[in-house]
């Protein structure tokens, strides 16, 4: 059976990118590396590098083993860290992964509000473009808990945030900026030059979707990577569709509900039974997390869906 160490030396390896750098980095000599090493392609029952002349090439077998080799050991860490809290130290550090938008229109207040009571517990937020990429994180043991869209197929807990609402941004001096009902048929906006994000941005796929319901695949101004960005951007330059959350009360833009409406189930969730610390931080994420401004167009609803990550 494969051992901690031994994974550990394998990641350092593929890492390093060398056994003689690996066994300086470990403090251990290069035949107790290798030897180490060997134990574990025993194990496993394969070869896991290709020892090359300058350098190790990953086999097929160590391809398929390393992920799950760092997830281990993320793991390990994280089971040192659970220890501790357990332990009644209320300090250390909780590791918290999201999508952009999320860390732009929802964590800000509920972080001030963590550490007014837990002053003395570091937060790591790591940020993703795609809640693909968020669960993918997740999955390989890269924070404690995930905050997003709801994840396909998740095994672990998962705890419901909200139904957040997507805006339709234009500018002030935009002739359907004056909707008397707070609405607009994004057909109506068919012939413009919109505001969109880039390919790797999750909130491409949803504003594609969108646009094809509507029946029309409009020009692109500008692509953004972040979410922010495309705020900015639709203020000046056309219509853009973003989280209604991220707008703040003095945008100087207009946001309009779009018709039909678009939404998506917001999420917290964690790969297994989480620990105390990971617990009260969802708590408290559940009650502050403001899904959807009370500043977004009052009245309601058009019709609409619930939008897929």
């Amino acid at each position: 059976m494969a051992t901690l160490r031994q994974l550990e030396y394998l990641v350092t390896v593929v890492d390093t990118g060398s056994f003689t750098r690996a066994a300086e980095q470990l403090h251990v000599t290069q035949p107790a590396l290798s030897h180490q090493v060997r134990s574990l392609e025993t194990a496993l029952g394969g070869p896991l590098l290709e020892r090359l002349p300058r350098a190790v090439r990953l086999t097929p077998l160590g391809r398929a083993v390393l992920p799950h080799a760092r997830a281990a050991l993320a793991e390990a860490v994280r089971l040192d860290a659970v220890a501790r809290r357990s332990a009644g130290l209320d300090e250390g550090e909780l590791e918290v992964a999201v999508v952009y938008s999320v860390s732009l229109g929802i964590l800000p207040p509920v972080l001030r509000a963590w550490r007014r009571g837990h002053p003395r517990v570091r937060i790591r937020l790591r940020e993703y473009p795609h809640t693909d990429d968020l669960q993918a994180a997740m999955a390989a043991g890269r924070a404690d808990l995930a905050v997003g869209p709801a994840p396909a197929g998740w095994e672990g807990p998962v705890r419901e945030l909200g139904v957040e609402e997507f805006a339709l941004v234009l500018p002030a001096d935009d002739p359907l900026a004056a909707s008397p009902a707070g609405t607009l048929a994004l057909a109506d906006l068919a012939d413009r030059a919109w505001v969109h994000y880039s390919p790797g941005n999750g909130l491409a796929d949803l504003v594609d979707r969108a646009w094809a319901e509507a029946g029309f695949r409009p020009r692109i101004a500008v692509r953004a990577e972040q979410t922010s960005a495309a705020l900015l951007l639709a203020a000046g330059l056309g219509p853009a569709l973003v989280p209604a959350n991220i707008i703040p009360p003095d945008f100087d833009g207009v946001a309009l509900r779009p018709d039909p409406s678009i939404r998506r189930t917001l999420t917290a969730y964690t790969r297994t039974r989480p620990d105390r610390l990971t617990t009260a931080f969802t708590d408290l994420l559940a009650r502050q997390a403001q899904v959807v401004p009370p500043h977004f167009p009052a009245g309601r609803p058009p019709a609409g869906r619930t939008a897929a990550p």
